[in-house]
């Protein structure tokens, strides 16, 4: 049940706001199986990092700053795992273990076989991390992740700290070396992540309070980002999390909705939602079936298409 009393800023700022009107696409529309969402679960105060395992059929994502994780099997909603130390994004690693951004610890932990947890990054150069907040794992094993803030700003999803290394960096972790790389500095707020199905682009939300820009860097051979693009500003809203289809289109929280764009950057449609929208997951046996957090609520849609990780 929930503990904390209020919802955060940013939800009481815009829930009231209306929605700007898209025109889908017909290749969006035909993705499209109902316009009806399902809600599925309504006990959370801030619903994250939607995770679905495919050897489990299970979906796990967090409840920030009511300090748990939940896990939806069988249409039936339990806990995950209370307390979670204030667990945010979450995916999964090459070999289905958990990898999961922990504001409260201020690092990544990883969970094998769904039980035993452990501390994989926490510093950088000696120096605390923020507050890692979403999290990609390459098909090469290293797991990319970003670093703003918000969970040592207040106790609201997290603890009160200081930002120690003096930025908020996007890093690339390799669990076999140990080696924790920069491969961005320059985002105000850096937030959702991930890649394109085919690993040659990545995608980086900025969150910073005037900023809420979704952008798109290439990867050269070394793995640098290189050629960055502005895909769309969401200003009033933002671009939190999303999550690549097989065809290369993003799906991305969009306030009240989610917005998809092609692999060119053009918008194709969008979805609207009860709720604003925090993160979405492809999952199901099929990978046909879209998990959405938004605010409170944990949502699903049957699609026409699925998600990259279910690309055979």
């Amino acid at each position: 049940m929930i503990q904390k009393k209020d919802f955060s800023p940013t939800v009481k700022k815009l829930k009231d706001v209306p929605m700007d009107h898209i025109d889908n696409t017909s290749q969006f529309e035909s993705y499209l199986k109902t316009r009806t969402f399902t809600k599925l679960y309504d006990e959370m105060l801030w619903g994250e990092g939607p995770c679905y395992v495919p050897h489990k059929d299970m979906l796990v994502w967090s409840d920030i700053p009511n300090n748990r994780m939940l896990k939806l099997i069988n249409n039936k909603v339990s806990e995950f795992r209370n307390p979670s130390n204030f667990c945010n994004g979450n995916t999964l690693d090459i070999e289905e273990n958990l990898i999961s951004c922990s504001h409260g610890g201020r690092c990544i932990y990883r969970t094998k076989d769904y039980v035993n947890t452990t501390t994989l990054v926490n510093s950088y150069q000696g120096k605390k991390l923020n507050s890692p907040n979403d999290v990609v794992v390459k098909k090469d094993g290293t797991i990319w992740f970003t670093d703003p803030p918000y969970g040592i700003l207040s106790d609201y999803e997290g603890y009160p700290g200081e930002q120690k290394y003096g930025g908020c960096y996007v890093f690339r972790y390799n669990p076999i070396s140990k080696k924790l790389d920069v491969v961005l500095e320059d985002m105000d707020r850096p937030n959702g992540i991930a890649f394109s199905q085919d690993e040659k682009k990545i995608y980086i939300a900025d969150t910073g309070e005037d900023i809420k820009h979704l952008y798109v860097y290439d990867l050269d051979e070394g793995g640098n980002l290189i050629n960055k693009k502005l895909i769309y500003d969401f200003k009033p809203w933002f671009s939190d999390g999303f999550r690549s289809d097989k065809d290369g289109n993003i799906w991305t929280s969009a306030g009240k909705g989610i917005k998809c764009f092609n692999p060119e950057g053009e918008i194709i449609g969008q979805i609207l939602v009860p709720e604003l929208v925090s993160n979405l997951e492809f999952g199901g046996k099929e990978g046909n079936i879209l998990y959405v957090t938004a605010t409170s609520s944990l949502y699903s849609m049957e699609l026409n298409q699925i998600g990259a990780k279910y690309i055979k």
